[in-house]
């Protein structure tokens, strides 16, 4: 068998794995602060007997767009956006995971969450007191009005965190870790804009001419198994002659 049939089957598998990634970032373009998957792709040469004239595809998704997604005001409270680089900290079993999305929730006992997971501040999860009003700062810092008072009380700053993206990727819930497993510092020097949100970095149209990019190179791949079928049928034809 001809060792071509290996090479236009990796390549095959890695154009149908990569357009589950594009798919996946088309279906978060509207998600709050997401951050597209990037995929990979890189060659190595397939071993055994012959000449070193065999490669196959390897492909790689885990890496994460690093690029900032759009901005709007919201006029919301508990909305935040990171100004440039950095992430919001998260609680994700039992340690940390960061998150772009800005969307802050709170219950009915004064907890903060994104997405369901516990926001942390400097002080571990953020809790707030009853109050009537509530500003967060570019540094952070979140201060309340508490009842019968007249001035805000800073209650808790936010954990701001920083990396660069290759030190980052994403766990199975879809959250931002480092790819060490330890915990990001933090970093004074993100800021965040309160009142606004950040959108999806995802772009529509780099996504669609990836995704006919890829139909093509499928399309090719095919073709390849066939020539390399019809190699392998001419080859029996001959010994068998």
């Amino acid at each position: 068998m001809d060792k071509l049939i290996f090479t236009a089957l990796s390549g095959a598998e890695r154009a149908l794995k990569a357009q589950q990634v594009h798919a996946n970032n088309l279906a978060n373009m509207e998600t709050t602060g997401f951050r597209a998957n990037l995929e990979m792709s890189s060659t190595q040469a397939l071993g055994g007997a012959g000449f070193d004239d065999r490669h196959y595809v390897r492909m790689q998704s885990d890496s994460v767009s690093a690029r900032s997604g759009p901005v709007k005001e919201t006029g919301r409270d508990l909305d935040v956006a990171i100004t440039g680089n950095g992430y919001l900290t998260v609680q994700w079993q039992g340690g940390e995971a960061y998150t772009r999305a800005g969307a802050i929730n709170i219950d009915a006992d004064g907890a903060l969450s994104v997405n369901g997971h516990p926001l942390l501040g400097e002080g571990g999860p953020v809790v707030l007191p009853p109050h009537n009003a509530l500003t967060i700062g570019a540094d952070g810092s979140i201060s309340v009005l508490a009842p019968g008072t007249t001035d805000m009380q800073v209650i808790d700053k936010l954990r701001l965190v920083n990396a660069e993206a290759g030190e980052v990727t994403k766990n199975e819930g879809g959250l931002i870790v480092s790819r060490s497993g330890q915990p990001l510092a933090a970093d004074e020097t993100v800021t965040v804009r309160g009142r606004h949100l950040e959108g999806s970095n995802v772009s529509a149209v780099e996504e669609m001419v990836a995704t006919m990019s890829l139909n093509r190179s499928f399309e090719m791949q095919m073709k390849l198994l066939k020539a390399s079928d019809n190699m392998n049928e001419v080859g029996n034809r001959l010994l068998g002659a």
